[in-house]
């Protein structure tokens, strides 16, 4: 090799070096004073369609730009020609609105609105002390009522699909079990715990607490049912952490990865976007707490396919509508047998059951949940949303 040649790759190098150290030094400061601007939640534009407290619905329109950008760096048209049958997005409680729009090239709502739906989110708002008596009852009742009723005003649609993660999916479930309304066209339920006998994290709590549960019942006058709302509900933090506990590794793993990269912009956009989201979590109030660990967690009564929400039955066994249940592969909060148990019990001439890649939060945030969920949930739904029923 030519002195030449030699002295201009040592020159190259060096430049190469200075900028990665230069942007590691720029990336490094935003992340230690201005996080701000390296979060990008929540950037697709919606309208609010319902504002209430604390829930509020959301509507996404279609974008001004010809295409969107995918996880894997391709992009995709915008289907302008929109369904008959909007879709409404249900997030779990506990949880932001975030979680369908962690970022521009991750947002299920950009997705399905790319993919010619109507898309409605339902916000179920940051709940704080002063909510803790909400139940089962305001959530899957009340609230979903209402925010079923601002969409069909809305959107000019009596037919509707709804797709939920973990308990919004439940959610789902539980308002149309006590709706039992054929207007529901489409369910699709991503992580939904149903049959708490069937292993992982959650059923292994459930199991632990049964029997002492059993003999309180039989030997005492206590009732968890009595206990003040104020003082089962569960903080925001606890969240955070059982997220975090089902993959401590990756915790930690992830800011080693931050350490080396941090001259890579668009990873540390992404890692401090993702780290906002699972530091952020909700109260979960404590009337909600309360009934999910008597009835769902003690009695098991969602495999049952009944369960008494405040003073009326919700009766899972006579849901209709067409139904598209995901569990993940490899998730230890809701594994695959607690899921699939929902395709035993509904009444509905169209039901399947599928596992995707993925953990808990994996099989729909993970970067498989585009192809795996995603675009295979779209499919499905554009075969039933394309004219609304008579």
């Amino acid at each position: 090799m030519s002195e030449r040649k030699l002295s201009r790759r040592l020159r190259d190098h060096s430049l190469a070096v200075n900028q990665r150290l230069t942007s590691a030094v720029d990336n490094s400061f935003d992340w230690l004073f201005r996080r701000d601007r390296l979060i990008k939640s929540g950037r697709t534009w919606f309208e609010l369609v319902h504002d209430g407290d604390p829930m509020a619905v959301r509507y996404y329109e279609l974008p001004d730009e010809k295409d969107i950008e995918l996880v894997d760096g391709s992009r995709m048209d915008i289907e302008r020609q929109q369904f008959a049958v909007p879709l409404v997005l249900v997030p779990p409680l506990g949880v932001t609105t975030e979680t369908f729009d962690l970022m521009p090239q991750r947002s299920l709502v950009r997705y399905m609105v790319a993919r010619g739906f109507k898309v409605y989110l339902i916000d179920w708002g940051r709940p704080n002390k002063a909510h803790s008596h909400f139940g089962l009852s305001d959530y899957a009742d009340d609230m979903f009522a209402t925010a079923l009723a601002k969409i069909r005003k809305h959107s000019g649609s009596e037919d509707l699909s709804l797709m939920g993660w973990c308990m919004g999916g439940l959610l789902c479930l539980l308002q149309q079990g006590l709706a039992q309304d054929p207007r529901i066209r489409n369910i699709v339920t991503v992580a939904s715990p149903i049959d708490l006998r069937g292993g992982g994290i959650i059923a292994g709590v459930a199991q632990t607490l049964n029997a002492p549960a059993q003999l309180v019942r039989k030997y005492s006058d206590f009732r968890m049912s009595l206990l003040k709302p104020s003082l089962t509900h569960s903080p925001g933090w606890l969240t955070t952490v059982t997220f975090k506990l089902t993959d401590p590794i990756g915790s930690v793993t992830t800011y080693w990865d931050l350490l080396t990269r941090m001259s890579d912009r668009a990873f540390v956009e992404s890692h401090s976007t993702t780290s906002d989201y699972l530091n952020n979590m909700l109260l979960y109030p404590g009337g909600v707490v309360r009934e999910m660990a008597i009835s769902i967690g003690v009695d098991n009564k969602l495999a049952a396919g009944k369960i008494e929400i405040g003073e009326k039955l919700a009766e899972l066994d006579k849901i209709k509508s067409s139904l598209l249940a995901y569990a993940g592969e490899t998730d230890v909060l809701v594994p695959p047998k607690i899921a699939e148990k929902i395709v035993d019990i509904v009444a509905s001439k169209e039901k399947e059951f599928r596992v995707a890649p993925g953990g808990h939060m994996g099989v729909i945030l993970g970067a498989n949940a585009q192809s795996a969920v995603w675009a295979q949930s779209a499919d499905w739904l554009s075969l039933r949303s394309s004219v609304s029923a008579a």
